[in-house]
């Protein structure tokens, strides 16, 4: 299954015709200050002679465009509102501000190349960034749930446009493809996971629902592994063959009993194989599945009775 990429509301988008305006001595309190409670603003002193400034303000209002309206731009005429800039103490021109909260975070003088820039913005933005992140990743969670593999798989591209080792979104559109039936390129995502964020419950989830399919490729005639449990209840390697097919087919209730039978009737079969695939069951499930909490508290009532 192929799924496509998009913008994200929240991370990037088209900004509106707001996002950039000009502002005067009369106006600059509520463009400006009133205006930085609810989203980051900069401010551009400029002035008609100045030609750096020439340069600056393409590149500023293209930057700011691109943050979808987490951004406004307010441009200031410095030789016509020359209060503003003996009260912000303006000592050259171009020089732009940071307002966020009602009041300067950071800014810079001269020209500035692109990345300078958005190296500002995102400085000044700080956690807002990595809380619309968070938004966007708990909606494509939500999105996977439900079944909606490809806006999931959309979100997760979202995120990973702006951060392309993003180790939970990584894994979530890994799930995609796991759900989709593509072990493959579930495969290339969870290997583009940085290797010191490999540990994290997500990516341990995918890694153990390609294992469990893998497995399944040996355990593959769940059929005659079924006849085989009936004609012998103590035929272990049987029950847990025939689980790990069902687990992989999706039949995880009855993959959960058969595997809590064996651990029930000899729980040390084989190094404890049986209770250790449950763990890895439990992984591969998600530890907010309901049959991973039912699991364990049946797997902790066998263990300690």
């Amino acid at each position: 299954m192929e799924f496509g990429t998009a913008k994200t509301a929240g991370i990037a988008g088209p900004a509106g015709p707001d996002v950039i305006k000009d502002a005067t001595t009369a106006s600059f309190a509520r463009d400006v200050i009133e205006a930085s409670r609810d989203t980051l603003v900069l401010v551009d002193f400029w002035a008609p002679w100045c030609g750096p400034c020439k340069q600056l303000t393409p590149i500023l209002e293209k930057v700011v465009r691109s943050y979808g309206g987490k951004v406004r731009l307010v441009k200031v005429n410095a030789d016509e509102h020359p209060a503003l800039t003996t009260q912000l103490r303006i000592q050259s021109l171009p020089t732009v501000y940071a307002f966020r909260d009602g009041r300067p975070l950071d800014g810079f003088m001269g020209a500035q190349p692109e990345s300078a820039i958005r190296q500002l913005i995102d400085r000044a933005l700080g956690d807002d960034a990595e809380a619309d992140i968070a938004a966007v990743l708990a909606a494509a969670e939500q999105a996977r749930e439900a079944g909606d593999l490809q806006a999931a798989a959309e979100a997760y591209a979202a995120i990973l446009q702006e951060d392309q080792q993003h180790a939970a979104a990584l894994a979530g559109l890994a799930q995609c493809y796991l759900a989709s039936g593509d072990t493959e390129r579930a495969e290339q995502m969870i290997e583009l996971v940085p290797p010191d964020k490999r540990n994290l419950a997500a990516v341990q989830s995918v890694k153990a629902a390609l294992e469990l399919a893998h497995l399944a490729g040996e355990a593959d005639n769940t059929v005659e592994l079924a006849r085989a449990v009936d004609a012998n209840p103590a035929d272990h390697q049987s029950r847990f063959d025939l689980a790990v097919g069902l687990a992989a087919r999706g039949s995880k209730e009855d993959a959960l009993n058969h595997l809590l039978e064996i651990v029930k009737r000899q729980r040390t079969w084989n190094e404890e194989a049986a209770r250790k695939q449950l763990v890895q069951l439990f992984d591969a499930w998600g530890p907010k599945d309901p049959l991973t909490l039912e699991g364990r508290r049946r797997l902790s009532s066998i263990l300690f009775s």
